[in-house]
């Protein structure tokens, strides 16, 4: 009955000692694919037309895989006018953009080079 007891009080103790380390390193794989799912979701895309006074930007895009949308011209809102600011028609973007209650709202974009 000793034996017994000492196997599970070890095994009680492994397990425990264990279970952080595997906890700690899924956390890692959690947060090394969220990373790559954000950058993943930047599109291609160029710049036709900014209407700064109204907050919006015309983008001639690829698909935008995130939304299963596929590539298109279209109006953007943008979700900070400053943005537009760092946009000339002509620039070649990478840039994102989400749905917002059925709103399309461009939140980054960054000139390609």
């Amino acid at each position: 009955m000793n034996n017994i007891k000492h196997f599970i009080l070890v095994s009680s103790l492994s397990l425990g000692l264990t279970a952080p380390a595997i906890s700690s390193e899924q956390s890692h794989m959690e947060h090394a694919s969220t990373s790559s799912a954000a950058e993943t979701s930047l599109t291609d895309g160029e710049i036709k037309k900014i209407d700064q006074a109204a907050g919006k930007v015309t983008i001639k895009h690829g698909d935008i895989k995130h939304l299963d949308m596929p590539g298109m011209t279209m109006v953007f809102a943008v979700k900070d006018k400053a943005l537009l600011s760092k946009l000339q028609p002509g620039d070649k973007v990478k840039f994102m953009v989400v749905n917002e209650g059925g709103k399309m709202i461009l939140t980054e974009a960054y000139v390609s080079r």
